[in-house]
């Protein structure tokens, strides 16, 4: 049975729609209402707030804490700044993703990774040989995201913290009214502005309290997984056990995937000490990849046409989509998968996240995308386009 969360008292009250689901053990809400268009809404034109503490955290202590790290990440974490937060991801020895995640630099000899995936055995497995200590947090760490264009005014009026000053995947201290005190990253999973807070379980409700009483002014409300998954879309953002499957539980090397197949491949620094995965990741950078993780914009008029022949409305549902849809040449051969997708109300456009061989990935390149229509296997056609879909600048400034 999933456990409750420390914020699960408030969220339990709120949560009309009894939409539920388990994500890391833990109990999450997909839709505070029927619908999560208002939670969506608050993300792109205020703010929305959302329960992220499922995420698993481990802190990485000692004095080999950065070598350790440094060997077994792709980015280069020694040159990490005090209090900053590296996105990135971890390979086996195959280059293959194990998971993706960040890293912070909190304090000398002192790091927090944040992962999708339980990590533990893996950060033990090689932690012989380095003077560390690897200690699972994630339940000693309550974590709500504020995520939108006003999430900065709301978390001013709410701590002391100097968040005009914090540089994007940057993380400071922070005091509470209330007096209590947390952390606060310039963080998130929505592509926009936004950030991320930290505090101790007893000082979750507190918490919740003051962000629901100053946000309401500036239109925050609580958002659950459905609408945070389509902003995620939107944002060209990886999933875990969605777009790409874990190295280590893939039965099938097709499975795997490589950071330069999954676009990951700015976070990919080579030229330093031996990490795990770098010499077939040297190996990949100098050929290419042979697929390639694209967006794709599905055409709405073929859509539409298609679903006219049987006498119907286009149909789309809010939210996003996570089961594969087969992507073929324009001569229908099989040429990919879209892994996720959804219809962007902002842009409005129906969106796809795709693998495809890096010969049909090139930019305004057009493919086949399947679709089922009254039962009917059918395909329109779909333009290859830049990710992000969406990148507002207020997310960097």
């Amino acid at each position: 049975m999933p456990l409750p969360t420390p914020f699960h008292p408030r969220t339990s009250k709120l949560c009309s729609s009894l939409l539920w689901k388990e994500w890391a053990g833990y109990f999450a809400v997909r839709s505070f209402d029927v619908f999560a268009e208002r939670e969506y809404y608050a993300f792109r034109h205020a703010a929305g707030m959302i329960d992220v503490s499922p995420l698993f955290k481990y802190d990485v202590r000692g004095k080999d804490a950065c070598s350790y790290l440094g060997f077994l990440m792709v980015r280069d974490i020694a040159k990490l700044k005090l209090h900053q937060v590296a996105y990135l991801c971890w390979t086996d020895d195959g280059g293959k993703i194990i998971d993706d995640g960040t890293v912070t630099f909190m304090a000398e000899h002192y790091y927090r990774v944040t992962s999708t995936d339980p990590e533990m055995h893996w950060f033990l497995r090689h932690a012989r040989g380095f003077d560390v200590t690897v200690e699972d947090v994630t339940d000693r760490v309550a974590a709500l995201s504020i995520q939108g264009p006003n999430a900065r005014e709301v978390l001013k009026r709410a701590c002391s913290a100097d968040l005009d000053g914090l540089k994007f995947f940057r993380m400071t201290e922070a005091r509470f009214e209330g007096g209590f005190e947390g952390l606060v990253s310039r963080t998130g999973y929505t592509g926009d502005l936004g950030y991320e807070v930290w505090v101790d379980p007893k000082d979750a409700l507190p918490l919740w309290d003051l962000l629901a009483s100053v946000g309401k002014p500036f239109g925050l409300e609580p958002a659950g997984l459905d609408a945070m998954d389509v902003t995620r879309i939107e944002a060209g953002y990886v999933l875990s056990g969605v777009d790409y499957y874990c190295a280590l539980r893939s039965l099938i090397e097709s499975r795997k995937a490589s950071p330069y197949e999954l676009a990951l491949g700015w976070t990919v620094q080579l030229d330093r000490e031996k990490f795990l995965g770098q010499a077939a990741l040297k190996q990949e950078q100098a050929k290419g990849p042979s697929r390639v993780f694209v967006g794709l914009d599905i055409d709405w008029d073929e859509l539409a046409a298609l679903y006219a022949r049987h006498g119907l409305p286009p149909e789309v549902h809010f939210g996003g989509w996570r089961d594969p849809k087969p992507v073929y040449d324009l001569g229908g051969q099989f040429i990919g998968q879209a892994t996720s997708g959804a219809w962007s109300p902002l842009l409005k456009k129906n969106l796809a996240l795709a693998t495809l061989r890096a010969d049909q990935a090139e930019l305004g390149h057009q493919v086949r995308f399947e679709v089922t229509v009254e039962y009917e296997r059918k395909a329109v056609k779909a333009t290859v386009v830049k990710k992000p879909f969406y990148e507002p600048e207020r997310k960097r400034a």
